[in-house]
């Protein structure tokens, strides 16, 4: 009997026409760091009485999908998933292509995700997926990836695939790293950051309707969130004027590789709050900034995603 290991796991990947219908082709293997990505039905406790102390069978629940997957933060593959997070992008140029992502968008696009494990075997389909959040974390070094928070429809287990042929051959993997980042502040080099944490949310609203099959019925995208923090060495009042002020400020994280592969990730009015500053010790006193962002005046919206790479269109 085979005994599954995760190297030998691969995540298979393509957008839906109809929601809930897994497309017959068209799947592209996906890199993944790990997926907790899965289907759970609970068990009902029995509330009656008058059969003793041992209880009756319990009932099953409704069927939840829904779990996350870790992805590296990388030049062509991110755009499928900012895609799933944002909606379509506007897409210009020709080498390089520059597309860009923006927040408030109504239409969220769903997807199919089959997770395969050919040594039990093991192929489960999940559908109608839509994306709910993503976020990841700015530090000196270590690897830069992202955690994208998905809510299914159902899954569908089989020996074999149904995801066909995986198409990945036209999109080399090239991963931005931590060491190649940059945050700004209004345009200015914000110096002195230990780390950034950004997360964006659809807050997705469960339509949660009478099925005899204990599936959703859909997910409608509601208030959109985006949050963070930052970590800084407390070196100057800068953020902390601004926190006091109460005033917005624009915030910019950018990584590249070169002109034809970058990612810039704009947050248009950020608040700041006003912190506390402790001294731990004899080390350098750091203050952690909170932010929230909302909805600017220019542009209208709460954030943008710029992604150039040489890809043809998401």
């Amino acid at each position: 009997m085979a005994r599954q290991p995760g190297a030998r796991t691969q995540v298979a990947f393509a957008f839906e026409s109809v929601y809930g219908t897994p497309p017959a082709s068209g799947y592209r293997r996906m890199p993944f760091a790990t997926t907790t990505l899965g289907s759970e039905q609970g068990l009902l406790s029995p509330e009656l009485l008058g059969y003793g102390r041992d209880p009756q069978a319990p009932i099953r629940d409704a069927v939840n999908v829904d779990g996350d997957v870790v992805i590296p933060m990388d030049a062509e593959n991110l755009g499928f998933w900012l895609k799933s997070i944002f909606g379509q992008p506007v897409t210009t140029g020709t080498t390089p292509r520059t597309h860009t992502f923006q927040s408030g968008g109504f239409t969220l696009p769903s997807m199919a995700i089959e997770t395969q494990m050919p040594d039990v075997p093991r192929f489960a389909m999940y559908s109608g997926l839509v994306a709910d959040r993503i976020q990841w974390q700015s530090q000196r070094s270590g690897l830069l990836t992202a955690t994208v928070g998905l809510i299914g429809r159902g899954e569908t287990v089989a020996a074999t695939t149904a995801a066909g042929t995986l198409t990945d051959a036209t999109l080399p993997l090239q991963r931005f790293g931590n060491f190649q980042g940059s945050i700004t502040r209004n345009g200015a080099a914000l110096g002195n950051i230990v780390s950034a944490q950004v997360s964006y949310a659809n807050n997705l609203d469960r339509i949660e309707t009478i099925r005899n099959d204990g599936l959703l019925e859909g997910l409608d995208p509601s208030m959109a969130a985006l949050t963070g923090s930052i970590e800084a060495r407390f070196a100057d009042l800068t953020l902390v004027n601004q926190a006091i002020a109460g005033d917005p400020c624009e915030l910019v994280f950018a990584w590249s590789l070169g002109a034809n592969a970058s990612l810039t990730f704009t947050v248009h009015a950020a608040y700041l709050p006003r912190p506390r500053i402790p001294i731990n010790g004899p080390q350098g006193v750091q203050a952690t900034f909170e932010w929230q962002a909302a909805r600017a005046t220019s542009p209208a919206r709460m954030c943008t995603a710029v992604l150039v790479n040489t890809t043809t269109s998401y």
